[in-house]
């Protein structure tokens, strides 16, 4: 009896042994999860886990919550919450959050993205703008910042043009060069002294001469009454002389 008793407790004690082991390495398919020593089924994209399954019955699950989302099979009792947007980090939605897909993101407009993250964009920066002298010789995208480059000796950008431009000559339109161009000014031109003076003389002579007449004129006018008064203050008072005698004066000369 002892005999027979042994072989039967080390049968009993391999197998036990064995479920030990077979519980520790547990392996569940990739459409399952584990909870304890048991394998349910995962819940679909878009949903969440509401109560594991056990060897009685089978994993329940809920639609994602709004706002949040879930776009792979998963055995989690929570989804993923949406990203947000922020205008704070120069960003924009792009494609909007659904229960099975994330938020995609993308720059604002004069902004390239800094931070890629799953085809989306986590963070942008302003475009570099030029300097006065330079041009813009790659606009920015999306995804590339704004590149420049320097002008050449003859042509000028204030910052903003996609190429330099050549300074203005002004003898070729029949004008005088008042100031040179630099790498960011164009050339100033202006009108020929000797069209210029000609046209001063035009105008000033013509003035100059009625005011020469003016003020002969005046000058005259001055010594004509200044002379006129000057003879009546000279000359000597009149006499009146009787009747009489006049009469006599004039007999005697008779």
């Amino acid at each position: 009896m002892t005999s027979r008793g042994k072989p039967l407790t080390a049968a009993s004690l391999l197998i036990l042994l064995m479920k030990v082991f077979s519980g520790s390495s547990l392996t569940c398919h990739p459409a399952e999860y584990q909870i304890g020593n048991e394998c349910c089924p995962m819940c679909p994209p878009g949903s969440r886990v509401e109560t594991d399954c056990t060897e009685f019955r089978n994993t329940t699950c809920l639609p994602c919550l709004y706002g949040s989302f879930m776009n792979q099979p998963a055995g989690l009792k929570q989804c993923f919450p949406c990203t947000n947007c922020d205008a704070g980090s120069n960003l924009k939605i792009k494609t909007s959050c659904t229960s099975t897909s994330d938020t995609v993101c993308e720059p604002l407009e004069g902004f390239y993205c800094i931070d890629v993250k799953d085809k989306g964009c986590m963070a942008a920066q302003r475009h570099r703008h030029c300097e006065p002298g330079q041009y813009i010789s790659k606009k920015g995208t999306a995804s590339t910042d704004t590149e420049c480059s320097d002008c050449t000796d003859g042509t000028f950008s204030n910052g903003t043009f996609t190429s330099c431009q050549p300074h203005t000559q002004c003898e070729s339109i029949n004008l005088q060069l008042i100031r040179p161009g630099t790498a960011s000014d164009d050339a100033q031109c202006g009108e020929h002294s000797s069209n210029t003076t000609v046209t001063v003389i035009s105008v000033v002579v013509p003035l100059l001469l009625i005011a020469a007449v003016v003020v002969f004129i005046f000058i005259k006018k001055k010594c004509l009454t200044g002379h006129f008064s000057k003879k009546n203050e000279n000359s000597p008072p009149e006499v009146h002389q009787p009747e009489e005698a006049r009469e006599m004066v004039e007999h005697q000369q008779q």
